[in-house]
């Protein structure tokens, strides 16, 4: 069975329930499907594993403008 091409927007919708291991068999098809091409996409999963990661580690008032910057373009992106 062939995965459905899915859109860089619909793939980073789903990176965090990716990330939480929390998709349906079918979307974490398609999901892996996509990262196996999309070097942009792969860059925002990487991105969300070290802000994920980050944030279990630090105070949330310590994240630096870059970081906040970068955060709100990603989301500005949804």
């Amino acid at each position: 069975m062939t995965e459905r091409v899915i859109p860089c927007s619909e793939a980073v919708r789903r990176l965090w329930d990716y990330l939480d291991h929390s998709l349906s068999p079918d979307d974490l098809a398609e999901v892996q499907h996509h990262l196996s091409f999309c070097r942009r996409c792969c860059g925002e999963l990487e991105f969300a594993k070290e802000l994920r990661d980050f944030l279990a580690s630090a105070a949330i008032d310590q994240i630096p403008p870059d970081v906040k910057a970068r955060l709100q373009r990603f989301v500005d992106e949804l």
